[in-house]
């Protein structure tokens, strides 16, 4: 019964969209009160439930989606994103600019949430889209598939850390076995998916206020190194807390003020005061013209974080009408291989409550007790959880309306698009995990 209730909900969802042309966040938030009704959650509490989920979605990601914004405009406008734009294709060649694309993304997702590394990124695909010529999807897809690979398979990202701890797994092994499946499985699906027909079809415009329009001179813009400096800022004191964080123990007044600079919202606050120090006297001669660039991205940014936390809203009613602990109890006595039954837990999981992050914690309470007894390594057992999380992504994820707002797509369109890419890697992913396992076998013999 509740996966019907979850089905119908997002049939439902689909048809005010698409044939109703009712506005994201408000279809969302209606739908979600139409679960929680069914689904015998209070109605007084319904209101704190929707809260809780628009809260604890918006508090993760407004400020770096915002702040993100702010300095990929100012990049925009001031010419950077241009300058680093052209040096790429200067590097890999008009041919190439894919390439370029997974090449940059993966090196920096590699320790970026997803979230963070799409809005650090994003402003050079839509420079190169617009210095190019090429389809947005043609550029940006790449981009965006790269990092969800990057964000679901691999350590020291939330999921797949939170896995390790609870399987007693090895970080640094997980990841090092996770990057030979993340990296050929990521950069095949990264440069065949936009060549399919039914992308290849879509031809989505970049979203306006997002990216500057203006065709810079070589002259006007900021040489290479800083907008390189400036790009990579954020990137560099995010690695280092991470780095930090794993290499070290104990507790000092230093480690809490790395872990501090190194939070995404103060990295990218830190930023935007570099990105306006170094680049604002090329968009105006006053600061209130680099606060237009500024508010200019806060306000094209304000309905996308409205339906990200409608869409945290949906994922938390889900979660509270005790979904999880649902799919929890009809998995406990399924007898199949450890390592395909943590997958297809954190598949279904992922399927039915949207987020990464609980599909892979309760995926992973599953399937622990089996782990003792199965002689699979810990850490394949983490790479199987985490692949099965990136699965089938659609209108219950927040991350699914960040993508999809961002290029431009209806949701049907972003639902052909995402949920088919994320549900492939998910399939190759557990076959890389099978592989892996069994070559670790072949070598203990």
């Amino acid at each position: 019964m509740p996966l019907l209730v979850v089905g119908i909900s997002v049939l439902i969802l689909l048809v005010l969209m698409t044939r109703l042309r009712l506005n994201g966040f408000a279809a969302l938030l209606l739908v979600a009160v139409g679960v929680a009704l069914v689904q015998g959650i209070p109605v007084a509490t319904i209101p704190d439930v929707l809260s809780e989920g628009i809260g604890d979605q918006i508090g993760d990601t407004m400020l770096t989606i915002g702040l993100g914004a702010m300095v990929g405009r100012v990049m925009g406008d001031s010419g950077a994103a241009q300058r680093i734009a052209g040096k790429l294709l200067d590097a890999f060649g008009p041919r190439w600019v894919q390439v370029a694309m997974v090449v940059t993304s993966m090196l920096i997702g590699v320790t970026m949430f997803y979230e963070v590394a799409f809005i650090i990124i994003v402003p050079i695909a839509f420079t190169l889209v617009r210095v190019t010529g090429a389809k947005l999807l043609w550029v940006g897809l790449p981009m965006s598939i790269a990092l969800s690979t990057m964000h679901s398979f691999l350590p020291p990202h939330p999921g797949p850390t939170a896995v390790a701890a609870t399987f007693h797994a090895s970080v640094g092994l997980t990841l090092f076995y996770g990057l030979f499946i993340a990296v050929p499985v990521g950069a095949l699906i990264a440069l065949t998916w936009p060549r399919l027909p039914f992308v290849a079809r879509l031809s989505p415009s970049i979203p306006k206020g997002l990216v500057s329009e203006r065709e810079f001179t070589d002259e006007e813009m900021p040489g290479l190194g800083w907008s390189l400096f400036v790009a990579l800022f954020p990137v560099v004191l995010i690695v280092a807390a991470a780095v930090t964080d794993m290499a070290t123990s104990g507790e000092s007044p230093l480690l809490h003020t790395v872990a501090f600079i190194g939070s995404a919202p103060i990295a990218l606050l830190l930023t935007l005061c570099l990105a306006v120090w170094a680049f604002g006297p090329r968009i105006g001669r006053s600061l209130s013209d680099v606060g237009a660039s500024c508010t200019s991205a806060a306000q094209a940014m304000a309905m996308i974080l409205l339906v990200i936390g409608a869409g945290g809203a949906f994922k938390n009613v889900l979660v509270e009408g005790g979904i999880s602990d649902y799919i929890k109890d009809a998995t406990d006595g399924w007898s199949i291989s450890p390592i395909v039954l943590a997958w297809l837990v954190a598949v279904i999981l992922r399927i039915a409550l949207g987020s990464a992050t609980v599909a892979v914690v309760t995926a992973s309470g599953v399937v622990l007790p089996l782990l003792a007894g199965s002689g699979v390594h810990p850490e394949v057992m983490v790479l199987a959880v985490a692949c099965g999380s990136i699965a089938f992504s659609h209108v219950n994820d927040p991350g699914f309306w960040l993508f999809k707002e961002y290029f431009n797509l209806s949701v049907v369109e972003a639902i052909k698009v995402r949920t088919s890419y994320t549900t492939v890697l998910a399939v190759l992913g557990l076959g890389g995990v099978l592989l892996v396992e069994w070559v670790l076998d072949v070598l203990s013999l």
